[in-house]
């Protein structure tokens, strides 16, 4: 289905639809856009701190939207998708995450078998775009990413239904890439929170490094991920739920949880979920930090996912314009920074740091789903 737009024109503000006055002399020049020295200089602020602290994007859904597309260039730009490096780099877009999602129905071998064809095809464009792609997985080599002027490629999250129930599957994905697992959709982490095997497999993502995104996930999903993971976990598509009721966004309690113990919840730039403006996307922002902490507030631009974007932000290229938002409602440099790039390389490290310990403790898994849920 092809991805939904809100007119970046439209609205209060607008002058383009307005007629020309009229005068003794016919109709006056149409008036052009009008300059506001406060806003010029609240952007400039904005692309300034975003060229030394970048954005990390915490979800997009470029893979998919490349299959249905026989032929694409992202070095020179594509207007067939949301994202392509041009636009990054005006956004000032640092590393994102490229989601490994499948369409709803793929269960079993078919679910592991297109997330290994993602998978696959997120090395590919990644390699054939050289000068302005790169894949990284790990805090320092995302890092190296971004001072070389390229942007950092993370593979995930993917669904859990990509494990076929297989620990050895986890590992294989994890040894091709993948950073990033969604805990929801599969009998072992449902609404009623994670069962005996759910357990498990989050210590094996522990011990691998795998982030546990819980974005969508059942409330009793989320406090037990918290509790049982010694690894930060994400939520890469949540925002305010006592600002806009969608199932995906998070209410208070859960944001607390989220927060003491220091996760992320990452606000998805959709109209669905954070409503048709960028000053909506702001509130939201403003909700978060508020409740969970400047420490575990992140962005997830959800390009090329589907759902519509909120006026001024149709593509990767809008984040300086959120940025002047925040810097207009008095955000600190330092909340900025850990916003578009601190928190997500704290997550990474950490994650990094607990996998470690954890290998030196902890042998691979070889447990079965069977062994454990009967």
């Amino acid at each position: 289905m092809a991805e939904l737009k809100y007119d970046a024109g439209a609205g209060a503000g607008a002058t383009d639809d307005l007629p020309a006055p009229l005068t003794g002399d016919g109709p006056a020049p149409a008036p052009g856009p009008v300059h506001d020295p406060a806003a010029a200089d609240l952007l400039a602020r904005a692309r300034t701190l975003l060229d030394a602290h970048p954005v990390a994007d915490g979800y997009s859904g470029l893979p998919w939207a490349l299959r249905h597309l026989s032929w694409f260039d992202l070095d020179l730009g594509e207007s067939a998708v949301d994202t392509d490096v041009p636009r990054l780099r005006e956004g000032r877009v640092g590393a994102l995450f490229w989601a490994l999602h499948l369409p709803e129905g793929l269960t079993g071998d078919r679910a592991v078998g297109a997330t290994l064809d993602q998978l696959d095809l997120v090395r590919t464009v990644v390699r054939a775009h050289p000068d302005g792609l790169r894949l990284a997985c790990d805090p320092g080599p995302i890092t190296d990413v971004h001072h070389s002027g390229r942007i950092a490629v993370l593979p995930g999250p993917a669904g859990a239904a990509a494990l076929g129930d297989s620990l050895g599957i986890l590992r294989s994905l994890h040894g091709l890439g993948l950073r990033a697992l969604t805990l929801t959709g599969v009998s072992w982490a449902g609404e009623t929170g994670l069962t005996r095997f759910g357990e498990e497999v989050l210590r094996e993502m522990n011990r691998l490094g795998v982030i546990a995104d819980l974005s969508g996930a059942g409330a009793d999903t989320v406090r037990r991920a918290c509790a049982v993971s010694k690894a930060p976990v994400l939520c890469t598509r949540s925002a305010a739920r006592a600002l806009r009721p969608h199932p995906a966004n998070l209410p208070d309690d859960l944001l607390a949880a989220l927060g003491a113990a220091k996760g992320l919840c990452m606000v998805p730039l959709t109209a669905e979920q954070t409503g048709p403006s960028v000053r909506d996307v702001a509130d939201h922002l403003d909700h978060v930090r508020a409740v969970a902490g400047a420490d575990c507030v992140g962005l997830s631009g959800t390009y090329d996912a589907g759902p519509a974007h909120p006026q001024d932000l149709p593509d990767v290229s809008g984040y300086p314009r959120l940025i002047a938002e925040l810097l207009r409602r008095d955000w600190s440099e330092a909340d900025i920074a850990l916003l578009t790039w601190g928190n997500v390389q704290r997550v990474l490290r950490e994650a990094d740091f607990a996998a470690r310990e954890a290998q030196r403790r902890r042998e691979p898994s070889t447990a079965t789903i069977t062994d454990l849920d009967g």
